[in-house]
């Protein structure tokens, strides 16, 4: 049964302190078995290294479906955010955060989308 099979699945996020807060307050916050959350709250002392890391661990762990991610720290890996487009999971969902405001041009998966369908397919 699909349904039983989505049971568990866990949302990661990768972003600043407020998403991170914003997120965890509502109860996505987890641990796994190697005591790994599902969460990065990236300030201004996280390196590029780190946030490159921790997209590589949630990107392998079986209990994650969807990366949130704000959309200015997903800027600062987008090669690794576009190499990963093989696998539709885990989703990765670029969102704003309250100092950068979501900008469309710059989301991977709308751009992928957009190679997808034509204006012919709109009417």
């Amino acid at each position: 049964m699909a349904v039983a099979a989505a049971q568990g699945k866990l949302l990661a996020v990768i972003g600043d302190e407020d998403t991170c807060v914003g997120f965890l307050l509502g109860g996505i916050g987890e641990y796994n078995k190697k005591r790994d959350p599902n969460f990065l709250v990236v300030d201004k002392n996280t390196s590029i290294q780190e946030i490159e890391d921790t997209f590589k661990k949630f990107v392998k762990r079986e209990d994650i479906d969807i990366i949130l991610i704000n959309q200015n720290i997903a800027e600062q890996i987008r090669h690794l955010i576009d190499s990963d487009n093989d696998n539709a999971l885990p989703a990765v969902l670029e969102i704003p955060s309250k100092d950068h405001p979501y900008d469309a041009s710059k989301d991977s998966i709308l751009r992928r989308a957009k190679g997808l369908y034509t204006a012919e397919d709109m009417r």
